[in-house]
């Protein structure tokens, strides 16, 4: 592991247990008697069985997904907090094929449902895109706007195709359309018998696959050179012959797509979760704006702190067994996520506490501090020498 890797590390851990911590205080503060049960919930429940752990890699799924599409546009200059709208519409389209393709068969309907809403995600992101690269709109303000726009389109959408009376929201997709497990539900699971086994599904594989493309895209190809070089500078990637607005609107438009995706493989998971018509933003986007933070904007530590995301609310979803309130395990969850915000801070910090410490050690070889022991010995050796120059100076002068 490089120094920069180290340094992400160590700053990740940090802001980690500074969350938890405080997390605890407030446990004591609300409920001494039950705070640390509670505690050790959420640390230990996700692992607690193989169950368990599966379960934690299915939610980990969407997080990971959103945490990639704000990192993406981290790395290429922009701030997508747009996923939560992307999410919605990508979620949406995927279920409308689900439920109303009827005329194409099962295998072929999952794919077209996830590939409809990565095109309805990159489309939706292309919008902030094309409003920043041609009329210089911060996409922050388009993105929050637009997360409003398409959780109000999405309802009015669904209240006139694939509404359900009785479930307030979405029609269920058939079965058939959900995503194969390949026999992950025979790993994770605690014995014999259906309700033993996890519901992760191949949609955590895709995931980590999808994650180490655009590692690969944005590290080693030259579309991501040119998409970070956007990012840094518009002016020299403009000088240098790249289309900067071009690019600009590409990358917004990947940032949906990946968002898109993300809420395709939520609701096509099985677990019989549907589309409900509120006036109430999804989570799943706000909450891969930490995972990227966490994961420091890096593909492949997004995987970790999603599935790290994922376990928290896995622990904190059991602490009204302790007397707290479902509100309350909110609460506590958001303070966790709220301090991994912090990441950059910290590693600001712990990189200028490093580089004192090493500036230091280096000002001190360079005006040779050295032990006692190791100077006195220095200046024998220089005594000696100059001993031996006089003797040799006095045999030649007779």
């Amino acid at each position: 592991m490089n120094k920069k890797g180290l340094m992400n590390f160590l700053s990740s851990v940090l802001v980690l247990i500074i969350g938890l911590l405080i997390g605890l205080v407030i446990l004591f503060i609300s409920n001494p008697n039950q705070a640390m049960g509670a505690f050790v919930r959420i640390l230990t429940f996700g692992a607690s069985s193989m169950r368990n752990i599966g379960d934690v890699l299915l939610s980990a799924t969407p997080y990971i997904f959103t945490g990639l599409s704000v990192a993406f546009a981290y790395r290429t200059g922009l701030f997508n907090i747009g996923a939560t709208g992307q999410f919605t519409v990508g979620s949406f389209s995927a279920l409308f094929v689900a439920i109303e393709f009827t005329f194409l068969p099962p295998s072929l309907r999952i794919f077209v449902a996830i590939l409809a809403a990565a095109l309805a995600g990159g489309l939706w992101g292309s919008i902030p895109g094309f409003l920043k690269a041609y009329r210089n709109v911060h996409e922050v303000i388009s993105c929050i706007m637009l997360n409003y726009i398409g959780m109000f389109f999405t309802n009015y959408l669904i209240m006139n195709t694939i509404f359900d009376a009785h479930l307030a929201g979405t029609q269920h997709p058939p079965s058939y359309t959900n995503l194969p497990n390949l026999g992950l539900n025979r790993i994770f699971n605690d014995g014999v018998g259906q309700f033993n086994e996890s519901r992760v599904n191949i949609g955590i594989l895709i995931a980590i696959g999808v994650a180490i493309l655009i590692h690969v895209i944005l590290e080693k190809t030259t579309f991501g050179y040119e998409l970070k070089a956007c990012g840094f500078n518009r002016d020299a990637a403009k000088y240098a012959g790249i289309n900067e607005n071009r690019n600009i609107v590409l990358s917004m438009s990947i940032c949906g797509a990946l968002a898109g995706v993300g809420g395709a493989l939520f609701y096509m998971n099985g677990t019989g979760v549907f589309m409900s018509v509120i006036d109430s933003l999804a989570p799943q986007g706000f909450i891969g704006i930490s995972v990227a933070f966490l994961g420091m904007n890096h593909p492949i530590g997004i995987i970790f702190s999603g599935v790290l995301i994922s376990y928290l609310y896995a622990g904190g979803s059991r602490m009204q067994m302790f007397g707290f309130s479902s509100e309350f395990v909110e609460i506590v969850i958001a303070i966790i996520i709220y301090f991994c915000a912090f990441v950059f801070l910290v590693r600001s910090w712990i990189e200028r506490v490093m580089g004192n410490r090493t500036h230091s050690q280096q000002n001190n070889e360079d005006l040779g501090a050295e032990s006692p022991e190791s100077q006195l010995s220095q200046l024998k050796e220089n005594a000696n020498l100059t001993e031996n120059a006089n003797t040799n100076d006095g045999g030649k002068e007779q």
